[in-house]
Order: structure tokens, then sequence, then C-alpha cells
């Protein structure tokens, strides 16, 4: 008889996030100054506009953030986030309070001809938003903020922002 010993086989391993896979098509990215007009609307920046999805058009969902800044989504990218909100158990006291709280003010939004929207009253006392906003694009989404209330958010220490990238 021959005996074979067992060799050790390598097969490649499909690792769970590939960089090629996690960066969306249409990345949101970089920071805008901008200026509301006296009605309360706002114009998204050509180069984020530029980046929505098509599929999106130019209906967006606009959200309270958990910061106290507005956070603004494509529709495509909306549908993701609603359905993992809406799959938690509705039986569960908790995650009601997560639901409601988290729909609570989601507002749809369209770009006019000249690619403004409306934001709603409640929604920029809810960010302190008066005159001026910075949009943060962030790859999915992008966030609305007042100006003042952005830089008390944003990390000084270059050391304490290293220590986080490592994580």
């Amino acid at each position: 008889w021959l005996v074979f010993e067992a060799l050790p086989v390598h097969l490649p391993v499909p690792r769970p996030y590939s960089f090629r896979r996690s960066v969306p098509m249409n990345l949101l990215s970089g920071e805008y100054e901008c200026k509301l007009d006296p009605k309360g609307r706002l114009v998204l920046p050509a180069k984020v506009k530029g980046n929505l999805p098509e599929q999106s058009g130019n209906q967006l969902v606009l959200v309270r953030g958990f910061e106290p800044c507005l956070v603004l989504y494509p529709r495509a990218a909306w549908r993701v986030i609603h359905e993992k909100v809406m799959a938690l158990d509705e039986f569960n006291e908790e995650y009601r309070q997560f639901q409601r709280n988290f729909f609570r003010g989601m507002t749809e939004v369209e770009l006019d001809s000249i690619n403004r929207f409306m934001l709603p009253r409640s929604m920029l006392r809810y960010a302190g938003i008066e005159k001026e906003a910075i949009i943060v694009g962030l790859g999915n989404r992008c966030e609305i903020w007042d100006p003042a209330r952005y830089d008390e958010f944003l990390i000084k220490d270059q050391q304490s922002f290293s220590k986080l990238a490592q994580k």
C-alpha cells in the first residue's frame, strides 16, 4: 500500500471586505462653505451634485444627524439605511424608540433647476444653522453643519486623530 501524506493546501480565502468593493461608485467627498438664501434654501455644490447616483435623480432625503447636524442622503443610499432600521424588531421597546427618533423629521427634498433645496425651519433649529452652512461629503451621504458647531466637533489634536485612525 502506498500512503500519501495530506499535504497542506493553501486556497485563497476571500476577505470579507475588499477596498475595491467598499468604495461607493459615486463618492461624495469634500468640504464646502455655503450660504442659505432668505427662504432657507441651500445650493448643493456642483461637485456634490455631479457625484450623486443617477438613479437618485434630484431626489434626496434629509434627516437629523446623531450630532447637531443634518444628514443628506441620495435616495439610493437612503433605501439601504431605511431597510436596516426597519429590519429592527418592532416588538423591542429600545428598537421602537430608536426608529421613532431616527425617522423623526425625515424629509424628502428635491433639487430645483439651479440645484437648491429647502431646509425646513425645524431642521435648521436642530442643527443651529442660520445663514451659513458647511456641507461635508462622507462617501454615501453629506452632513450639513453650522460652521461654529462643525469646528467644535473636529479633532484638533493630530495625535488623537492618528490614534483614532489606528482603531
